[in-house]
């Protein structure tokens, strides 16, 4: 065999073994698992020490169990409502995961509509929940987001003119536990208490924010207590301050004198309506308040959203509704 030989022949060798390795990689490739083609939904929550937004994320994946073959469900939140910063890196990290949607509770009106437009622009649909945007910075921000979620100062005038009606038109006066006031729901509960508060000549002697948490609340209505005793009923922006106040009404040597009212319908406020320490709060639905934010997400994925903001229900609590006897 000449030289010429064997240097064709180890040529059509090596041509062989590659072919064979190519082959190889290829078989590999095609045998590999496929990527999903369900779209991944993410869902950014506040304090999730909150109970409110612990049932937000139980209905949230109740309802992607239901839907497993629709799409995929990262859920995420904060433990402080007053992290902002913490929330605004998550919704930078779930732009960099490459989710196709963000269903979002913003601990802050204002301070998330920067991020929230960067992931707009990424090609991701963007649902705003539970509170609501401010729409002057969204304007001044050139983006357009939906809001799903229930109309907070109708709520809230529920429950003060509830609570109105139980003072019996005396000349009572109130105090009120505010939310964070950057965030348009407590902006907007304010304004309903305070609406139901102006129909009724029950005068407000003071009102401040306790930034939604309970042990905050306690102090400030402890305060509040002290500073105005003729007062005979708190108003708190959300359920969470409501304990406090029960708390620090306790303290004060003044149960069944103080009439309480809150926001959200959480357990411990269903029972402490039943025990008469409470006396009505709002239910905004929030173990659903996601899921109506997923399907308007899912919708608009599907080219079938129309891109407008969707009025979900708020109800008011009393003892006659837990009960079953109200008419």
């Amino acid at each position: 065999m000449n030289r010429f030989t064997i240097i064709t022949l180890q040529l059509a060798f090596a041509g062989l073994l590659a072919g064979c390795s190519s082959k190889a990689e290829a078989t590999r490739a095609n045998t590999s698992e496929p990527k999903s083609a369900k779209p991944r939904v993410a869902l950014i929550m506040k304090s999730l020490a909150n109970e409110f937004f612990s049932s937000m994320a139980k209905g949230a994946e109740a309802h992607q169990a239901a839907h497993a073959d629709q799409y995929e469900l990262v859920v995420n939140g904060i433990k402080d409502e007053r992290d902002l910063n913490r929330q605004v890196s998550l919704v930078e990290e779930m732009v960099a995961s490459g989710v196709a949607a963000i269903v979002i509770a913003p601990a802050d009106s204002k301070a998330l509509v920067p991020v929230l437009r960067r992931a707009k622009q990424a090609g991701i649909v963007v649902i705003n929940i539970d509170n609501q945007l401010d729409q002057d910075i969204l304007q001044k921000e050139g983006v357009t987001i939906p809001f799903v979620g229930p109309d907070n100062m109708a709520g809230a005038k529920k429950v003060g003119d509830y609570l109105a009606q139980s003072l019996k038109g005396t000349a009572s006066k109130v105090a009120i536990l505010e939310g964070i006031r950057t965030s348009f729901n407590a902006q907007q509960r304010l304004r309903g208490f305070e609406a139901a508060m102006h129909e009724t000549g029950v005068e407000v002697v003071d009102s401040q924010s306790a930034e939604w948490e309970m042990s905050k609340a306690n102090t400030i209505a402890a305060s509040m207590l002290s500073e105005h005793p003729e007062i005979s009923a708190i108003l708190a922006a959300n359920d969470s301050m409501a304990l406090g106040a029960i708390a620090a009404v306790k303290s004060a040597g003044r149960s069944g004198e103080v009439s309480i009212v809150g926001f959200d319908n959480i357990t411990a406020i269903q029972q402490a309506i039943r025990e008469g320490k409470v006396l009505a709060t709002a239910d905004q639905h929030g173990d659903q308040l996601a899921v109506f934010g997923i399907e308007a997400a899912l919708q608009e994925l599907s080219g079938q959203g129309t891109g407008g903001n969707v009025e979900t229900p708020v109800d008011l609590i009393t003892l006659e509704i837990l009960s079953g006897s109200a008419k």
